[in-house]
Protein backbone atom coordinates (compact mmCIF):
# COMPACT_ATOMS: atom_id res chain seq x y z
CA UNK A 1 0.00 0.00 0.00
CA UNK A 2 1.45 3.43 -0.97
CA UNK A 3 2.18 5.51 2.21
CA UNK A 4 -0.37 7.77 3.62
CA UNK A 5 0.10 11.63 2.96
CA UNK A 6 1.61 13.93 5.74
CA UNK A 7 -2.01 15.14 6.35
CA UNK A 8 -3.41 12.17 7.22
CA UNK A 9 -3.94 11.60 11.02
CA UNK A 10 -3.90 8.03 12.27
CA UNK A 11 -6.41 6.64 14.43
CA UNK A 12 -5.60 3.33 16.36
CA UNK A 13 -8.53 3.35 18.91
CA UNK A 14 -12.16 4.29 18.66
CA UNK A 15 -11.85 5.51 21.95
CA UNK A 16 -10.02 8.54 20.11
CA UNK A 17 -12.60 11.70 20.99
CA UNK A 18 -11.39 12.95 17.59
CA UNK A 19 -13.48 10.60 15.94
CA UNK A 20 -16.31 10.90 18.43
CA UNK A 21 -19.31 12.19 16.09
CA UNK A 22 -18.52 9.20 14.04
CA UNK A 23 -19.34 6.62 16.67
CA UNK A 24 -22.31 6.50 19.51
CA UNK A 25 -23.60 10.29 18.88
CA UNK A 26 -27.34 10.12 17.63
CA UNK A 27 -28.59 12.34 15.18
CA UNK A 28 -30.05 14.63 17.21
CA UNK A 29 -27.14 14.93 19.21
CA UNK A 30 -25.05 15.76 16.74
CA UNK A 31 -27.95 18.10 15.15
CA UNK A 32 -27.92 20.02 18.69
CA UNK A 33 -23.56 19.40 19.69
CA UNK A 34 -22.81 21.61 16.24
CA UNK A 35 -25.10 21.14 14.15
CA UNK A 36 -23.63 18.69 12.29
CA UNK A 37 -24.78 15.32 10.54
CA UNK A 38 -22.68 12.35 9.36
CA UNK A 39 -22.49 11.44 5.60
CA UNK A 40 -21.59 7.62 4.63
CA UNK A 41 -20.59 5.87 1.60
CA UNK A 42 -18.38 6.79 -0.82
CA UNK A 43 -20.60 8.43 -3.70
CA UNK A 44 -22.16 10.09 -0.78
CA UNK A 45 -19.07 11.76 0.52
CA UNK A 46 -17.92 12.39 -3.26
CA UNK A 47 -20.74 14.75 -3.56
CA UNK A 48 -20.65 16.30 -0.33
CA UNK A 49 -16.82 17.08 -0.99
CA UNK A 50 -18.53 18.76 -4.52
CA UNK A 51 -21.53 20.34 -2.68
CA UNK A 52 -21.63 23.88 -1.09
CA UNK A 53 -21.85 22.34 2.01
CA UNK A 54 -19.22 22.85 4.71
CA UNK A 55 -17.33 19.71 5.56
CA UNK A 56 -15.61 19.07 9.42
CA UNK A 57 -13.47 15.86 8.66
CA UNK A 58 -13.58 12.67 7.03
CA UNK A 59 -12.87 9.02 8.35
CA UNK A 60 -11.43 6.75 5.98
CA UNK A 61 -10.58 3.13 5.85
CA UNK A 62 -6.30 2.61 4.99
CA UNK A 63 -7.36 1.62 1.74
CA UNK A 64 -9.50 4.37 0.59
CA UNK A 65 -6.88 7.14 1.36
CA UNK A 66 -4.51 6.99 -1.63
CA UNK A 67 -7.96 7.36 -3.74
CA UNK A 68 -9.76 9.92 -1.38
CA UNK A 69 -7.33 12.07 0.03
CA UNK A 70 -6.20 13.86 -3.12
CA UNK A 71 -10.04 14.78 -3.31
CA UNK A 72 -10.32 16.31 0.34
CA UNK A 73 -9.33 20.28 0.76
CA UNK A 74 -5.58 20.77 2.43
CA UNK A 75 -7.78 22.60 5.59
CA UNK A 76 -10.04 19.60 6.35
CA UNK A 77 -8.85 16.43 8.55
CA UNK A 78 -8.48 12.59 7.38
CA UNK A 79 -8.70 10.60 9.89
CA UNK A 80 -8.24 7.15 8.65
CA UNK A 81 -7.77 3.56 11.00
CA UNK A 82 -7.32 -0.19 10.15
CA UNK A 83 -10.31 -1.09 7.73
CA UNK A 84 -11.43 -3.73 10.20
CA UNK A 85 -11.63 -1.08 12.87
CA UNK A 86 -13.72 1.07 10.77
CA UNK A 87 -15.85 -1.18 9.92
CA UNK A 88 -16.90 -1.59 13.61
CA UNK A 89 -18.77 1.85 12.83
CA UNK A 90 -22.15 1.47 11.86
CA UNK A 91 -21.55 -1.48 9.26
CA UNK A 92 -19.25 -1.76 6.48
CA UNK A 93 -22.19 -2.52 4.07
CA UNK A 94 -23.56 0.64 4.92
CA UNK A 95 -19.99 3.69 4.62
CA UNK A 96 -17.48 1.44 2.64
CA UNK A 97 -14.82 2.33 4.90
CA UNK A 98 -15.89 6.04 3.92
CA UNK A 99 -17.56 8.58 6.28
CA UNK A 100 -17.12 12.52 6.50
CA UNK A 101 -18.76 14.84 9.28
CA UNK A 102 -20.49 17.87 8.02
CA UNK A 103 -22.45 21.22 8.60
CA UNK A 104 -25.91 21.66 8.64
CA UNK A 105 -26.87 24.67 6.22
CA UNK A 106 -29.09 27.09 7.72
CA UNK A 107 -32.87 26.28 7.08
CA UNK A 108 -33.61 27.41 4.04
CA UNK A 109 -36.97 29.32 4.19
CA UNK A 110 -39.57 30.04 1.80
CA UNK A 111 -39.09 33.19 0.68
CA UNK A 112 -35.24 32.55 -0.04
CA UNK A 113 -36.38 29.32 -2.18
CA UNK A 114 -39.08 31.71 -4.55
CA UNK A 115 -36.08 34.00 -5.23
CA UNK A 116 -34.90 31.37 -8.22
CA UNK A 117 -38.18 30.21 -9.13
CA UNK A 118 -38.04 32.81 -12.18
CA UNK A 119 -39.25 30.47 -15.04
CA UNK A 120 -43.02 30.11 -15.61
CA UNK A 121 -43.08 26.05 -15.23
CA UNK A 122 -42.83 25.61 -11.26
CA UNK A 123 -42.55 21.78 -9.79
CA UNK A 124 -42.93 21.14 -6.32
CA UNK A 125 -42.86 18.28 -4.16
CA UNK A 126 -44.63 18.89 -0.85
CA UNK A 127 -44.32 16.46 2.45
CA UNK A 128 -46.80 17.65 5.59
CA UNK A 129 -45.55 14.86 7.48
CA UNK A 130 -43.28 11.82 6.31
CA UNK A 131 -42.04 9.78 9.34
CA UNK A 132 -39.70 7.00 8.17
CA UNK A 133 -36.36 8.02 7.26
CA UNK A 134 -35.87 6.01 4.64
CA UNK A 135 -38.95 7.08 2.83
CA UNK A 136 -37.82 10.83 2.90
CA UNK A 137 -34.52 9.68 1.47
CA UNK A 138 -36.08 7.79 -0.95
CA UNK A 139 -38.50 11.01 -1.70
CA UNK A 140 -35.77 13.28 -2.02
CA UNK A 141 -34.06 10.83 -4.40
CA UNK A 142 -36.73 11.15 -6.72
CA UNK A 143 -37.73 14.54 -6.67
CA UNK A 144 -33.92 15.00 -7.55
CA UNK A 145 -33.99 13.25 -10.14
CA UNK A 146 -36.95 14.58 -12.19
CA UNK A 147 -36.02 17.85 -11.53
CA UNK A 148 -38.14 19.07 -8.99
CA UNK A 149 -37.12 23.06 -7.95
CA UNK A 150 -37.80 22.61 -4.46
CA UNK A 151 -38.94 20.19 -1.53
CA UNK A 152 -40.91 21.34 1.05
CA UNK A 153 -41.31 19.53 4.55
CA UNK A 154 -44.43 20.33 7.54
CA UNK A 155 -43.19 20.99 10.81
CA UNK A 156 -43.88 17.27 11.59
CA UNK A 157 -41.51 15.69 8.94
CA UNK A 158 -38.74 13.82 9.98
CA UNK A 159 -35.11 15.65 9.35
CA UNK A 160 -34.01 15.10 5.81
CA UNK A 161 -30.36 15.59 7.42
CA UNK A 162 -30.38 12.33 9.39
CA UNK A 163 -27.75 9.67 8.38
CA UNK A 164 -30.40 7.39 6.75
CA UNK A 165 -32.10 10.12 5.08
CA UNK A 166 -28.70 11.34 3.79
CA UNK A 167 -27.61 7.46 2.86
CA UNK A 168 -31.11 6.43 0.93
CA UNK A 169 -31.40 10.00 -1.37
CA UNK A 170 -27.62 9.27 -2.38
CA UNK A 171 -26.47 12.70 -1.55
CA UNK A 172 -29.56 14.46 -3.26
CA UNK A 173 -30.06 16.17 -0.28
CA UNK A 174 -26.90 18.19 -0.78
CA UNK A 175 -28.00 19.46 -4.02
CA UNK A 176 -32.00 19.72 -3.48
CA UNK A 177 -33.60 23.22 -2.19
CA UNK A 178 -35.40 21.64 0.80
CA UNK A 179 -37.52 23.92 2.82
CA UNK A 180 -38.38 23.10 6.48
CA UNK A 181 -41.67 24.64 7.10
CA UNK A 182 -42.69 25.91 10.82
CA UNK A 183 -46.59 26.51 9.98
CA UNK A 184 -47.17 24.59 7.05
CA UNK A 185 -50.93 25.30 6.18
CA UNK A 186 -49.61 29.21 6.35
CA UNK A 187 -46.75 28.49 3.65
CA UNK A 188 -49.46 26.53 1.35
CA UNK A 189 -51.63 29.10 1.15
CA UNK A 190 -48.74 31.81 0.83
CA UNK A 191 -47.56 29.76 -2.53
CA UNK A 192 -50.88 29.86 -3.74
CA UNK A 193 -51.32 33.42 -3.72
CA UNK A 194 -48.29 34.77 -4.14
CA UNK A 195 -46.63 32.44 -5.84
CA UNK A 196 -49.53 31.44 -8.18
CA UNK A 197 -48.90 27.59 -7.78
CA UNK A 198 -52.15 25.25 -7.71
CA UNK A 199 -51.84 22.78 -5.39
CA UNK A 200 -52.37 18.76 -5.72
CA UNK A 201 -53.14 16.65 -3.29
CA UNK A 202 -52.46 12.48 -3.75
CA UNK A 203 -55.29 10.80 -2.00
CA UNK A 204 -56.52 7.50 -2.21
CA UNK A 205 -60.60 7.76 -2.97
CA UNK A 206 -62.15 6.58 -5.87
CA UNK A 207 -63.91 10.47 -6.63
CA UNK A 208 -60.47 12.29 -7.04
CA UNK A 209 -59.05 13.02 -10.40
CA UNK A 210 -57.37 9.79 -12.00
CA UNK A 211 -53.94 10.35 -12.27
CA UNK A 212 -53.21 9.30 -16.18
CA UNK A 213 -55.99 12.09 -17.00
CA UNK A 214 -54.68 14.67 -14.99
CA UNK A 215 -53.32 18.04 -16.73
CA UNK A 216 -51.03 20.26 -14.94
CA UNK A 217 -50.81 24.00 -15.29
CA UNK A 218 -47.36 25.68 -14.98
CA UNK A 219 -47.07 26.05 -11.10
CA UNK A 220 -47.50 23.19 -9.45
CA UNK A 221 -47.02 21.51 -5.59
CA UNK A 222 -47.34 17.79 -5.25
CA UNK A 223 -48.85 17.11 -2.00
CA UNK A 224 -47.50 13.23 -0.71
CA UNK A 225 -48.74 11.86 2.64
CA UNK A 226 -48.09 9.98 5.66
CA UNK A 227 -46.99 6.75 4.96
CA UNK A 228 -49.90 5.47 7.59
CA UNK A 229 -52.61 7.98 7.16
CA UNK A 230 -52.07 9.81 4.20
CA UNK A 231 -52.86 13.64 3.61
CA UNK A 232 -54.37 15.14 6.66
CA UNK A 233 -58.14 16.90 6.13
CA UNK A 234 -56.44 20.34 6.50
CA UNK A 235 -54.15 19.31 4.08
CA UNK A 236 -56.61 18.68 2.03
CA UNK A 237 -59.00 21.46 1.90
CA UNK A 238 -55.63 23.36 1.19
CA UNK A 239 -55.43 21.66 -2.18
CA UNK A 240 -56.67 22.89 -5.29
CA UNK A 241 -57.33 19.25 -6.68
CA UNK A 242 -57.30 15.76 -5.08
CA UNK A 243 -55.63 13.18 -7.67
CA UNK A 244 -55.32 9.55 -7.57
CA UNK A 245 -53.48 6.02 -8.93
CA UNK A 246 -56.27 3.79 -8.68
CA UNK A 247 -55.49 0.23 -7.58
CA UNK A 248 -56.59 -2.98 -8.99
CA UNK A 249 -56.70 -6.66 -7.33
CA UNK A 250 -57.45 -5.77 -3.88
CA UNK A 251 -54.19 -3.20 -3.79
CA UNK A 252 -55.11 -0.66 -0.91
CA UNK A 253 -52.43 1.74 -1.71
CA UNK A 254 -48.56 2.26 -2.97
CA UNK A 255 -45.65 3.06 -0.79
CA UNK A 256 -45.34 6.93 -0.85
CA UNK A 257 -41.53 7.18 -2.68
CA UNK A 258 -43.07 4.89 -5.00
CA UNK A 259 -46.47 6.50 -5.63
CA UNK A 260 -44.31 9.91 -5.38
CA UNK A 261 -42.01 8.20 -8.48
CA UNK A 262 -45.39 7.51 -10.60
CA UNK A 263 -46.77 10.96 -10.03
CA UNK A 264 -43.61 13.13 -10.56
CA UNK A 265 -42.69 11.29 -13.37
CA UNK A 266 -46.43 12.10 -15.23
CA UNK A 267 -46.25 15.86 -14.29
CA UNK A 268 -42.31 16.40 -15.00
CA UNK A 269 -42.57 14.23 -18.37
CA UNK A 270 -46.06 14.23 -20.11
CA UNK A 271 -47.91 17.42 -19.04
Amino acid sequence: MPPMPDRVIHIDSLADPRIAPYLNLKDRELAREGGRFIAEGELVVRRLLDSRISVESLLLAEPKVPELAPLVPQSLPIYSAPAHMVNQIVGFKFHSGVMAVGIRPPKLTLAKAAESWTQPRLTLTICPEISNTDNLGSLIRISSGFGIDAMILGENCCDPFYRQSIRVSMGSVFRLPIVQSENLLDDLQLLRQQYRVQMLATVLAETAEPLAHARRPQRIGVLFGNEAQGLRPQHIAASDRRITIPMQLGTDSLNVSVAAGIVLYHFTQYV
